[in-house]
């Protein structure tokens, strides 16, 4: 672990050790509220803007208006997508790191965060994990991201996914599915950004967010550098041409890839855990 990792595991555990407000995230980066830049880690300098690299791989580096990403894509015909908790206890708790302990990494495609958390690091929104909901639809008001309507859930069974608003899933959706997550805001709507989100606001994150596009297949990016709102939605609406894209998490935004040897440290709690058939 690297002298800069040592550091910030220290401040994300005395973050999660301080009181929370009740059914708020842990850590959350506001549309409206300026984050430090200095928040970003070493990042891959990747030279033609709008391409990307390692077209093979599952997880590909790219860049959009000047900002290092990884996109990874989930093919309903190659994966599955089920929901996990990181550890609230124990070794190097909260981490992807210390879920992964233990587990046959040959059939992991990817795990990212997937949603947003509480001081217990479980899920405040809607959250079903191998067919079990373990967190009901949140529907109440409050301030932070993930309050900011329309949010939506990301949830399917079998190779079907999906992307609903909160209120067109509490509607349509009868059948309880194999997994689900829920937060907030949505990123893209029908194909139109988010009404609140600006074109660039102050806000500056480590942010990552997935989109679902007309040929089934799931689309998770994750940024490598602070940017904001409006680019990773753009990214989504105008580079990937997803439908639907919902905001996942700021700050403690992390993948694990083992292809390429990725493990982020950052404080996670739901996971969004991709594995080949």
């Amino acid at each position: 672990m690297t002298r800069f990792s040592i550091a910030l595991l220290a401040a994300l555990t005395l973050t999660a050790c301080q009181d929370q407000p009740a059914g708020e995230p842990v850590t959350r980066a506001e549309i409206g509220q300026a984050v430090p830049r200095d928040t970003a880690e070493t990042i891959p300098q990747i030279s033609e803007e709008g391409t990307e690299e390692n077209i093979g791989d599952i997880c590909r580096a790219a860049t959009f208006e000047g900002v290092s990403l990884t996109h990874c894509i989930a093919d309903p015909e190659l994966h599955s997508i089920n929901t996990g908790l990181a550890p609230s206890s124990g070794n190097n708790f909260g981490t992807i790191e210390s879920w992964a302990a233990g587990r046959d990494e040959s059939r992991i495609a990817f795990v990212m965060n997937g949603g947003m958390y509480g001081d217990d690091l479980k899920a405040i929104g809607y959250f079903v994990r191998g067919g079990d909901r373990l967190v009901e639809l949140n529907r109440g008001g409050g301030s932070g991201n993930f309050h900011m309507q329309p949010n939506g859930v990301f949830f399917g069974t079998g190779g079907n996914w999906r992307i609903l608003e909160t209120d067109t899933f509490l509607r349509t959706v009868g059948t309880r599915p194999q997994f689900g997550t829920q937060s907030g805001p949505m990123l893209v709507i029908n194909g139109k950004l988010h009404p609140d989100i600006q074109e660039n606001g102050p806000s500056k994150a480590i942010r990552n967010g997935v989109g679902i596009a007309d040929d089934g297949k799931a689309h998770f990016v994750i940024s490598n550098a602070p940017l904001s709102f409006g680019q990773i939605a753009r990214y989504f609406r105008d580079e990937l041409e997803t439908p639907n894209a919902l905001f996942l998490d700021g700050n403690i935004s992390s993948l694990w890839d083992p292809a390429s040897g990725r493990m982020d440290e950052r404080r996670v709690g739901p996971l969004l855990v991709v594995e080949t058939k």
